[in-house]
């Protein structure tokens, strides 16, 4: 997914566009045998990464995107799979993973999120495409799914991208699907506000390569839309030397300002700023998260 398209995906979070603005049909790419990706036809934007597990007892859906994408989303997986998704698994709050998950439940899908992520959509169900989209089977640390013949392992990790991230390992199939707690070769977008800190995400990371080997398929949720264990070892070394550097300078007691002008993350603008996290409100969100502890 190029970076243009990730600054759409951000905006989707904070006020609406117009339905032309996103994808109307979705391409299937199979990352492993009966694991698919969707992404936007032509180019378009859908939404966070999609994941769909296909097979003759079940079909599971992993986050469905946006509202305005919820309908060609379910015609994709009804194209593919032969019917609508038995179960969708949220990974996070985000408009751009939950908005479709109204429809879904309208056409017989049981949505199961982390206890967070209902709290959160109990409170403004907008971006779920209303009350319709609640959650209606909830776990707070972990939840196993046995079908197709397949474990899928669902477990949270505490305040990484969010307060309510849910991370999907298909465990005999060697695919996790991560959600946003992994952006992929760009910066990553950590909602403070949401619930979600620095500390918890690097431990997010360390989490997916400790249960990662080399022949690892992972799912990003944003970014290139499939990494390898190299690749999260590389984004983690780059979250974790920007935050060593921002905390050096607030060590040194310097000011926001002061430390916006001494631009730590510089070697990293070309290869991970893009226009939603640019390099400044990458160093902005360090910044923060260290002085709020």
């Amino acid at each position: 997914m190029t970076k243009r398209f990730l600054a759409i995906a951000c905006l989707a979070l904070a006020a609406p566009l117009q339905a032309q603005d996103f994808a109307t049909s979705f391409d299937a790419t199979e990352v492993a045998p009966g694991i698919y990706t969707l992404t936007g036809a032509e180019g378009k934007f859908g939404g966070g990464t999609i994941s769909v597990l296909v097979g003759d007892e079940q079909i599971v859906l992993i986050d469905d995107a946006m509202v305005p994408t919820a309908q060609p989303i379910l015609d994709a997986v009804t194209r593919l799979a032969g019917r609508a998704p038995d179960f969708v698994i949220n990974t996070h709050i985000h408009g751009d993973h939950v908005g479709g998950n109204a429809l879904m439940q309208e056409n017989g899908a049981y949505v199961v999120a982390h206890d967070n992520i209902r709290k959160r959509l109990a409170a403004d169900s907008k971006g779920a495409g209303g009350d319709g989209g609640l959650p209606i089977i909830t776990f707070s640390d972990s939840v196993t799914f046995h079908v197709n013949g397949h474990e899928v392992f669902v477990f949270h990790v505490h305040h990484a991208h969010t307060d309510g991230d849910g991370v999907i390992h298909f465990r005999d199939q060697n695919v996790i699907h991560a959600g946003d707690v992994l952006f992929n070769k760009v910066f990553p977008y950590i909602d403070l506000d949401n619930g979600g800190s620095i500390e918890g995400f690097i431990k997010a990371q360390e989490k997916l390569i400790a249960i990662s080997d080399d022949d690892t398929v992972l799912i990003a949720g944003h970014g290139d839309p499939v990494a390898s264990k190299a690749d999260v070892e590389t984004n983690l070394a780059v979250l974790k030397d920007g935050r060593k550097l921002v905390k050096a300078l607030v060590d040194e007691g310097k000011t926001e300002e002061e430390v916006l002008a001494a631009n730590p993350l510089g070697k990293y603008h070309d290869d991970y700023s893009w226009s939603f996290i640019t390099t400044e409100r990458m160093t902005k969100t360090h910044y923060r998260d260290l002085t709020s502890e």
